[in-house]
């Protein structure tokens, strides 16, 4: 076997081998908003067995797992295989039911549209490598109606393709409730905190044209959406392999000439010599507060600060590839709306696979939660460095290509806004 056909079979290797996250339990997670879910058997005895959904310790739900499963069938139905299409796979059904014991309810008739899709978050942590749930909602549940319209409207769930199919089951979908489906618009508890001016904003930034002009970019490109406020949460997921709930923060520069926690991680993680190595920005803290600076008023980057439970524990900026000087290099060019993404770990105790894996992961998720029209999230590390490498592989990415900055050899890697949501790697 050639170099070459070792070095295609790795990359085939690590697209082909990659697999969604483990079952997890629902113990103490914590939700977006701050609140804590656990799942825990019920305490009355059943066939099949119930169990109830916590939320700060109030019962939101019930739910069963009961003797028969459904299939979602797509392709396959008005041919000869609808009803022998094996190779889709078939889950069990769960039933989803109000609570009849006598322990604290959020409720004893309905279930809100936000803790529904709080039980919706708890299914697919417990049957996380499942593409769908089929549920089915009680008739006891009074606003069963309102809950069934939002599933299907917000695009968490839908019913059986085929027409003669039965359209009693929902089938709650993997891909879109990672992608955001029946959270803006619809309540506040998502990934991507409200905004404190249209906390239920839904409709995506407009589209009219602006320009750049810089020494390494002369581009046309839509104008961008205002940047958030210093220290403002602009994404958050508890990551139950972890049990930390990882953080992204718009970097807080601080007032006047006063050094602010975002800006004292940033010089001192800088002037480590495994950060300058990779960045090669080491120096004074008014170097970095002018970098920073020159930054926070580029439109087209955005600079987060990374926490694992609210300790900083890294930096990225988030870029709009077609203003950027990476532009150049992309085969076809970039879209409108895809991100680039640059990345340092400063703490060495927050390194490691099972957190770098996390926190890249939840940057591509933001990336494509930002904005529906983003396609393509890409990175450019260094074509001779394989750790980096692996950690894209294991993202979903694949390598467009190789080019060359002045200054270093880069390989361009690539993931799909469907790939990513498609394998579901969170």
């Amino acid at each position: 076997m050639t170099p070459a056909v070792r070095r295609l079979q790795a990359i085939q290797n690590a697209l082909t081998y990659i697999t969604v996250c483990a079952d997890q339990k629902v113990n103490q997670f914590i939700l977006p908003d701050g609140k804590a879910m656990t799942v825990r058997p019920a305490l009355a005895d059943s066939a099949p067995p119930k169990k109830s959904v916590y939320i700060d310790e109030l019962v939101v739900c019930e739910y069963r797992v009961l003797d028969r499963t459904a299939q979602l069938v797509i392709s396959a139905v008005g041919t000869h295989f609808e009803h022998t299409a094996s190779h889709v796979p078939s889950f069990p059904v769960i039933e989803i039911f109000l609570s009849s014991s006598s322990l604290p309810q959020t409720s004893r008739h309905n279930i809100s549209v936000k803790d529904m899709w709080a039980t919706v978050y708890a299914l697919f942590t417990l049957y996380h490598v499942q593409e769908t749930i089929p549920v089915i909602l009680s008739q006891q549940i009074n606003n069963r109606d309102e809950l069934c319209s939002y599933l299907l409207r917000s695009g968490l769930g839908r019913t059986a393709h085929a027409p003669t199919a039965s359209k009693e089951e929902i089938y709650l979908h993997r891909a879109t409730f990672w992608q955001g489906a029946g959270t803006q618009g619809y309540h506040t508890r998502g990934w991507l905190p409200p905004s404190p001016i249209s906390p239920l904003s839904v409709a995506p930034f407009p589209y009219i044209q602006s320009f750049t002009r810089t020494p390494t970019v002369i581009a046309a490109h839509p104008l961008r959406p205002q940047k958030p406020k210093p220290g403002e949460t602009i994404y958050r997921r508890f990551c139950p392999s972890i049990g930390e709930t990882l953080e992204f923060k718009y970097f807080d520069l601080g007032n006047g000439s006063e050094t602010s926690a975002h800006l004292d991680a940033f010089h001192r993680w800088h002037n480590q010599e495994r950060v300058n190595m990779a960045w090669g920005e080491r120096g004074s803290l008014e170097k970095h507060r002018a970098y920073v600076t020159e930054v926070m008023n580029d439109p087209a980057v955005l600079p987060v600060i990374m926490s694992w439970n609210g300790e900083h524990m890294g930096y990225a900026e988030i870029t709009y590839l077609k203003e950027n000087h990476i532009a150049a290099h992309i085969p076809g060019g970039p879209g409108d709306w895809d991100r680039g993404l640059h990345v340092l770990v400063g703490e060495d105790k927050f390194r490691g696979t099972e957190r770098t894996n996390m926190w890249h992961r939840s940057l591509i998720h933001y990336c494509f939660l930002a904005d529906p029209r983003t396609e393509y999230v890409m990175g450019e590390p260094r074509a001779d460095n394989p750790s980096i490498l692996k950690v894209d592989f294991d993202s979903a990415m694949h390598i467009a290509t190789i080019f060359d900055f002045p200054y270093k050899r880069s390989a361009l890697a690539c993931v799909t806004r469907e790939r990513s949501f498609r394998l579901d790697l969170l």
